[in-house]
């Protein structure tokens, strides 16, 4: 793998960074603590794992039917970072829209529509896995890697809980700033 900073960059900032799970899991253990807030994080890594293995199976049918798509993809991977990273730096840490469900099952089947975890996954194997390695192996050890730290990610904002959720309204601009930097570095360094 050409970059693995670059590619541990993007999979930690993209799982760390405010989205659907994240919110979802520091409203539901600010709300009822982490033990019970845990079974929505559980959900998120089965969930996960499913997403992986469809976007694995996804880009490698491309990859494999289409060889001259590996530019393009690239190309889509680095636009998708981009866009992530401007939509972090305007966050506003609006959670009124997500309505907390706390189960295994909600947090599972928000993975299968949540487009940050299926462009997190796109983008991953498109970018950063296919052009180096197609071995089943490789394949299945990312596919626990990445969910492996989406897990990681959104634990973390259920541990934090409320302390998470005042750090980024208080330093909001910096974080968000920073973050979106470190975005940036990733879409540029898919073409080095």
């Amino acid at each position: 793998m050409a970059s693995l900073t670059a590619f541990l960059s993007f999979a930690f900032l993209t799982a760390f960074t405010p989205g659907p799970n994240n919110i979802m899991a520091l409203t539901l253990a600010g709300t009822y603590g982490f033990r019970k807030g845990f079974r929505f994080c559980l959900g998120v890594f089965f969930g996960f794992v499913g997403v992986m293995s469809a976007c694995a199976l996804f880009d490698a049918a491309l990859f494999h039917l289409l060889p001259a798509v590996e530019p393009v993809m690239k190309a889509v991977g680095a636009a998708y970072i981009l866009w992530l990273a401007w939509t972090v730096f305007r966050s506003s840490g609006d959670t009124s829209r997500f309505l907390p469900a706390n189960s295994v099952r909600a947090g599972m089947t928000l993975q299968f529509v949540n487009p940050k975890v299926i462009l997190y996954g796109i983008t991953a194997f498109s970018s950063f896995v296919f052009p180096w390695t197609d071995s089943p192996f490789a394949v299945i050890f990312f596919i626990g890697l990445l969910s492996a730290i989406g897990f990681a990610g959104t634990c973390c904002w259920a541990l934090c809980g409320s302390a998470f959720q005042r750090l980024f309204n208080t330093y909001r601009t910096p974080l968000n700033s920073l973050m979106a930097l470190l975005l940036v570095w990733c879409a540029v360094s898919l073409f080095r």
